[in-house]
């Protein structure tokens, strides 16, 4: 869905040079409320004249040429008289006499502010979520803890040419906007994405959601506003001692944000613990909070096949030059204990890196850790299930096709 005048000017240019009326039925939700020539919708002129139209193309190349034209959706928004929402969708589809090009409703997306994919690591969320976004004509805004690191490519599994499909990039946001070393927390996060939703939500589109850090999808859905927490030097004297399994046990005796499953060192279960203590022991005051109405679909994926892939996935990007992006950064003047800190790929390649652990203990120790990772974070998400959020499960070795048709049928 895109903002409604680029739509029209968009859909009017497109469309220049064809002949023939147009029918145009209109929908709130499976409501039909109306036919002709949507009168009213004067901030939208071409509209007016928008009607279905059959298309008799002979030509194979004008009918190639029109499918790519209109294989992405344009949807336009508009109030009816009666207050109801409805979206049209705009697309080429075949036809005995040819191709045509109709204007239809797209199910009930109007429902939704959001729609949010999730899943494990090597789950395929990513490709999945772009192809949806291509189709939808929205961005993508990342959930990734790692991916909001400049020059952190490789070892946090950015895949960049996923958000080209069919040859249009799609915009996405949340990645690479702060530099290696800085230590970005789920209250900027928040922060950020809402700035981000915004600014989609201005444009008229529905954005997608995508990642895999539980704790930053949570902080948006939840629907409640995070506050920076400061520094407790007290707590953290009195933690200093403790390892990872005691950190992480008591960081599972809290009932509200974090739990175990989205740390990996100690520093960042330390800091974990001393976001919950200070929730827990300050009178925060709520700040408002946009109503999100998101739908939530997750990849799932088999553990034989997650294993498959992560261990597959991990050797190619080793292959591509994974220990050399480390070394640079630490050439950058990033100190070891600040890329040990985001964990996994950064830890162990930098104890190799710096001679602390040998080439096959660092690819032996940091699959376990990637699978082990991987595991936390199904945790996380059937928790959120308890929690009382609904996610429409969908399996990662479905073809891409019957994936996207399970989203849409979700949508209307």
């Amino acid at each position: 869905m895109i903002d409604g005048l680029r739509s029209a000017e968009v859909f009017e240019k497109e469309i220049k040079g064809f002949n023939g009326a147009f029918q145009c039925d209109y929908y709130s939700g499976y409501r039909h409320i109306g036919t002709g020539n949507l009168k009213g919708m004067k901030r939208i002129p071409c509209l007016q004249h928008i009607k279905r139209k059959f298309l008799d193309i002979k030509d194979d190349n004008t009918a190639q040429q029109m499918t790519k034209c209109f294989g992405l959706l344009y949807h336009l928004e508009h109030k009816h008289k009666t207050g109801c929402s409805f979206f049209l969708h705009i697309f080429v589809r075949n036809e005995q006499k040819g191709l045509s090009l109709s204007v239809e409703p797209f199910g009930r997306i109007m429902d939704y502010d959001l729609i949010t994919i999730l899943g494990p690591t090597a789950s395929g969320k990513t490709p999945l979520a772009a192809a949806l976004a291509g189709r939808l004509h929205t961005e993508i805004i990342s959930a990734d803890s790692r991916q909001v690191y400049r020059r952190m490519d490789l070892g946090t599994g950015k895949d960049l040419g996923d958000y080209v499909v069919d040859g249009c990039p799609v915009p996405y946001h949340l990645i690479d906007v702060v530099e290696p070393g800085y230590k970005y927390n789920v209250f900027e996060y928040q922060r950020d994405f809402l700035k981000v939703y915004g600014e989609i939500r201005k444009k008229g589109m529905v954005p997608i959601l995508c990642g895999g850090t539980g704790m930053y999808l949570e902080s948006v859905l939840k629907g409640y506003r995070l506050l920076p927490v400061p520094e407790n030097p007290e707590l953290r004297g009195r933690l200093s001692s403790k390892s990872l399994e005691e950190l992480t046990e008591i960081l599972a005796s809290y009932k509200k944000l974090h739990n175990s499953t989205d740390v990996d060192t100690v520093k960042r279960a330390v800091r974990a613990i001393e976001i919950e203590e200070y929730y827990k022991n300050q009178k925060v005051e709520a700040e408002p909070f946009p109503e999100i109405r998101s739908l939530i679909v997750g990849v799932n994926i088999s553990r034989e096949k997650r294993r498959e892939k992560i261990t597959l996935r991990l050797k190619q990007r080793l292959a591509e030059g994974m220990v050399d992006e480390v070394r640079s950064l630490l050439e950058e003047g990033i100190r070891p204990e600040d890329l040990i800190y985001y964990g996994l790929e950064y830890k162990y390649l930098t104890l190799y890196v710096t001679g602390q652990i040998s080439y096959d203990e660092m690819f032996v120790q940091l699959e376990t850790a990637i699978h082990q990772f991987a595991k936390r974070q199904m945790t996380w998400f059937r928790g959120m299930e308890r929690r009382g959020f609904t996610i429409h499960w969908i399996e990662a070795e479905l073809p891409l096709a019957e994936k996207l048709k399970q989203i849409e049928d979700l949508l209307k």
